[in-house]
């Protein structure tokens, strides 16, 4: 969230409405540790939402099912990025069957602060409208 438009996962999440029983909303940060132990003890699906950059106009939103790759040597353990996430949660058996990303080309990540850019303030209540549907649809 101090990187400006890579806050805008916490942002589509803290605007959910209430999701039916069986679906959770979990912050994991810029670590994708955190994610890939959410990810080993299980789900069935998985929405991820998150800034991704897409080369398209800021703000823009995606819904992207991701075709993930096989995990390569990650020297960073951190695993910021969430493709790395996912193909090291594919590797040990852990990706869910169903997974989407819901996106946002981001106007900017490299400034310090805590306030996203307009472009994509605008964005966040169209993404919480896409994950609800999401997450309806599969439960």
């Amino acid at each position: 969230m101090l990187r400006r438009d890579d806050g805008f996962g916490a942002a589509v999440a803290a605007r959910l409405r209430p999701l039916p029983d069986g679906a959770e909303v979990i912050e994991t940060g810029i670590g994708g540790i955190a994610l890939l132990q959410e990810l080993l003890a299980g789900c069935d699906g998985l929405v991820l939402i998150d800034a991704v950059d897409q080369g398209a106009e800021p703000g823009t939103t995606f819904v992207i099912e991701p075709e993930v790759g096989e995990a390569v040597h990650v020297p960073d353990v951190h695993l910021a990025n969430p493709q790395r996430v996912l193909a090291m949660a594919k590797a040990m058996g852990a990706l869910p069957e169903r997974l989407v990303i819901i996106g946002c080309q981001p106007a900017g990540v490299d400034e310090l602060g805590a306030e996203l850019s307009p472009e994509v303030a605008r964005a966040v209540d169209g993404a919480a409208r896409k994950v609800e549907e999401t997450v309806h649809a599969w439960l």
